[in-house]
């Protein structure tokens, strides 16, 4: 049963912001979705938005933009927050990095984490089938993209289930995590030191492994040079030369003077919601 917190006329269509008891996670989990004027008279294709390090479900249509190049091409916006909330685990906000707004789109399989922080079948079940029920969405219709922490989930949960997801896109995302800083430290703290599981959540990984979905009509990645976290957290040259390892097509587009922020995303959302409107016609 969703809740509906507040309601928003945007672009012909409404953006919304709603909040459902999760059994997944165990707590209350809130997200936004964007209903173009499409949905009024039928059922719309839908992308996945999965925000960064630190980022809420307000993040994504408050800054991006999208909302107007969405009614454009009749697709709704669904974006959850990035972390249960409400755990109470000792420590889970005294790191931006890691805890409260760093769930990264995993299931935790270490304790005390286990409990609550199940981002990944989270996104992947509950979310999709809460809004497919309560919802003029096509289910056989979905998309998924993201930012950093967020680009990394997406990548994953695409690769991961190609019978779920069309397509596929992401904005400078934590494209190698078990070799930067930010994926060793969520990875050791939510699944425990054994390195073997951590490749279902590598990107650079799961992109090579003989049953990883190949998306025909090509992964697309946007990255600014200026992005101050590119060259020790993100690592997208690691995923490129995966892709072509794995005949898996993939634009990665390497943008000069542009940082890991918003303004960046609000320039180049335009092309993501047309890469994933032609993907979903």
């Amino acid at each position: 049963m969703l809740e509906l917190i507040e309601s928003h006329a945007c672009h012909g269509g409404v953006q919304r912001y709603c909040r459902h008891e999760s059994k997944t996670i165990g707590l209350p989990m809130r997200f936004s979705v964007y209903l173009p004027p499409q949905a009024k008279h039928g059922r719309v294709p839908a992308l996945f938005y999965l925000a960064g390090l630190t980022s809420t479900e307000e993040t994504f249509p408050i800054k991006a933009g999208a909302q107007r190049f969405a009614a454009q091409h009749g697709l709704a916006l669904v974006s959850p927050d990035t972390s249960p909330r409400g755990a109470n685990i000792e420590g889970d906000s005294e790191m931006w990095d890691f805890g409260v707004g760093a769930g990264f789109y995993l299931d935790a399989t270490r304790e005390p984490w286990s409990k609550h922080y199940k981002m990944y079948s989270y996104v992947r079940d509950e979310l999709r089938e809460a809004v497919l029920a309560a919802l003029p969405i096509d289910g056989a219709r979905l998309g998924i993209f993201g930012h950093s922490m967020g680009g990394h989930g997406a990548l994953v949960l695409a690769l991961r289930n190609p019978g779920l997801y069309r397509s596929v896109s992401a904005f400078a995302p934590i494209a190698a995590p078990m070799r930067c800083p930010w994926g060793q430290k969520a990875f050791s703290g939510y699944l425990g030191e054994d390195r073997e599981t951590w490749r279902q959540y590598d990107a650079s990984e799961l992109v090579v492994r003989a049953d990883a979905a190949r998306f025909e009509s090509g992964i697309l990645v946007d990255q600014g040079i200026a992005d101050q976290y590119r060259v020790q957290q993100l690592h997208p040259d690691v995923f490129e030369a995966a892709c072509i390892e794995a005949g898996q097509p993939l634009t990665l587009r390497r943008h000069e003077d542009y940082d890991h922020g918003y303004y960046f995303i609000e320039t180049f959302i335009e092309d993501h919601i047309a890469h994933h409107a032609r993907a979903l016609a």
